[in-house]
């Protein structure tokens, strides 16, 4: 055997004892905002304890906010909110979980043994400390953060965020890299509009464009809820090759008595139905399928555009597990990944 033979073998066998050395995954943290454990009184209170308890959610002065909570809203609300969430519950249980572990699942393979992907709620479970717990278990050092929120705003985003930071702080790990806003991602849009036309005929009059609403004064004092939602809208109607006189924005979910993001679906959808009898309804600030979609928009909005005079409304699903929105998620979490910026 000639000496470069040799030279070329030994190298080859010390490359190779690299090349075999254990390789720490990329920790992947999905978390969205989170569901009761169970759709009774009992435990919708302690979700919303937690959830309406945040400071990010509702900013006003915790002494005056606090004891109204406990004391009139969660024992009025609880109840209420209780029989919503059995409309809407599944055998998997909670439909916004469920959804949200297919979700991990699917990124999972689609992104490979390279990274360990694991989901969390803001409120309610699986908690946030459980999934970091599990990542560094797996041996993740590096952690990449997906609030499953497209548009960036401080009550959503912001709060896990800052959660997710301040845990790991606490366990002496690394600033997680973050995917804070896709509202414009090419890949988000084209899937949403590939939603869109797998149930879309011919025969429609109109498109609504439903996002949840934030306070009013948030967006003034420099949330850039509004901005992102209004850019997704138009982008989405121009994949769809959508006229501005065929879509209407409205935002949803109002609560209380205090000014929020208008136009208010409450108030838009009986005056589309007037106008058009055949609706198609999309809700690109929802990633995942939960009490708002399926009960208040699917539901509740639809009975009011029936009502009003309307004669189809068409609820377009989530994106949930949508091969086309996984991929897209995957490339998000790939391009965080090799970025520069590490916040």
């Amino acid at each position: 055997m000639t000496t470069a033979l040799l030279q070329r073998r030994r190298s080859a066998r010390r490359l190779g004892s690299v090349s075999s050395a254990p390789v720490k995954p990329i920790g992947v943290l999905l978390v969205n905002v989170g569901s009761p454990d169970a759709p009774e009184t009992a435990a919708v209170r302690r979700y919303l304890a937690e959830f309406l308890g945040d400071p990010a959610v509702v900013q006003a002065p915790r002494w005056l906010w606090l004891p109204l909570l406990h004391g009139v809203i969660l024992p009025l609300r609880g109840p209420k909110s209780a029989e919503l969430y059995k409309r809407v519950w599944t055998k998997e249980g909670s439909p916004l979980v469920a959804i949200s572990l297919a979700q991990g699942r699917a990124l999972q393979a689609e992104l490979g043994a390279a990274y360990k992907v694991e989901v969390a709620m803001r409120y309610g479970s699986p908690t946030i400390a459980s999934a970091l717990e599990r990542l560094s278990k797996a041996g993740c050092g590096e952690l990449l953060l997906v609030p499953m929120f497209p548009q960036y705003s401080g009550t959503t985003s912001g709060t896990v965020v800052d959660e997710v930071r301040r845990q790991r702080a606490a366990r002496g790990e690394s600033e997680p890299r973050v995917v804070s806003a896709f509202h414009d991602d090419p890949e988000y849009i084209a899937a949403l509009a590939d939603g869109v036309r797998l149930l879309v005929d011919d025969q429609v009059d109109h498109y609504v464009f439903s996002f949840h609403g934030i306070p009013l004064r948030y967006v003034q004092a420099g949330d850039p809820y509004r901005e992102h939602c209004e850019r997704t809208a138009n982008l989405l109607a121009k994949e769809l090759g959508l006229a501005r006189e065929r879509w209407t924005q409205v935002y949803q979910s109002r609560f209380g008595r205090e000014e929020w993001l208008r136009p208010y679906a409450l108030e838009a959808i009986p005056e589309i139905a007037r106008q058009h009898k055949r609706v198609v309804v999309v809700c690109p600030a929802f990633t995942t399928d939960c009490l708002e979609t399926l009960d208040e928009v699917r539901r509740e909005l639809g009975h009011v555009f029936h009502s009003a005079g309307g004669e189809r409304w068409t609820f377009v699903p989530c994106l949930n597990d949508d091969p086309a929105w996984i991929r897209a998620l995957g490339n998000l979490v790939r391009r965080r990944r090799f970025a520069t910026v590490r916040v």
